[in-house]
């Protein structure tokens, strides 16, 4: 499969898009589920366990955070 055809199997349809912005529930669920592995990999912090072992986790407070942030986006986007 050539470069560009990995970027359209990629990318959201427009008409998710369309329905996200005018307050579809399903869409904009569609949407944060399109990216929620990159905020999940933006919400990830080292903690260290009892004997000083490095753990990598996701941040809950941080990835809730960046998905109502990506929610007011999308209610507030013009596509005009």
């Amino acid at each position: 499969m050539t470069k560009s055809a990995n970027m359209r199997v990629a990318l959201l349809p427009y008409p998710v898009i369309a329905a996200a912005v005018g307050g579809n529930p399903d869409a904009i669920a569609r949407v944060i589920r399109h990216y929620s592995s990159y905020i999940a990999a933006l919400s990830m912090r080292t903690s260290y366990d009892a004997n000083g072992f490095p753990r990598f986790q996701v941040d809950e407070d941080l990835r809730k955070r960046l998905e109502m942030k990506l929610i007011v986006s999308i209610l507030g986007f013009d596509l005009n």
